[in-house]
């Protein structure tokens, strides 16, 4: 069975990185192993000056893997597609994907200011709202057939959020 792959996408601040967490959480307490996934549009550095990966990356190295019993990283000096990242991660019930906006994956958007609403329109796969904003205020101006195929939740609605996802599995 391949996981159910799921987008929470929003603007900077909107609450993915929180809700991500919240819903890790919840889930791995009803057994569900999850995989997270998370876009960063800015350069990151996982490994810092005196470690041996930061040794072996400032010699040239091009790619890392740093294994040990309980955990496995990698770190490559280019981008990965998210298709294949997601592949890589088939044995999990649940990817959580923060970020990738223009990717095609079921999407949960979070939206916590009204100029946010324009996202439920401009992108694709949109299947659920996670609103800081009372419900009929975010869904307002939107088409009423595609209104009602998306799901609404509010921002704590965590419990809610987690049923609607295992409903997708």
């Amino acid at each position: 069975m391949r996981p159910f792959v799921c987008q929470i996408v929003g603007y900077k601040n909107s609450g993915k990185t929180t809700l991500v967490c919240s819903l890790v959480e919840k889930l791995k307490k009803q057994g569900f192993r999850v995989a997270v996934i998370k876009h960063d549009a800015h350069d990151f550095e996982m490994d810092h000056p005196g470690t041996d990966s930061f040794r072996h990356r400032a010699a040239g190295a091009s790619a890392i893997a740093l294994v040990s019993p309980r955990k496995t990283a990698v770190i490559r000096e280019e981008e990965i597609q998210l298709d294949d990242l997601v592949k890589g991660f088939s044995n999990y019930d649940i990817i959580l994907v923060e970020g990738f906006k223009q990717e095609s994956y079921p999407k949960l958007i979070m939206i916590r200011r009204d100029e946010d609403r324009e996202l439920i329109c401009s992108l694709k796969s949109v299947k659920g709202v996670v609103t800081w904003l009372p419900a009929e205020e975010t869904l307002a101006g939107v088409d009423e057939e595609a209104a009602g195929r998306m799901a609404i939740f509010g921002k704590d609605d965590i419990g809610h959020i987690t049923n609607w996802l295992q409903q997708q599995i």
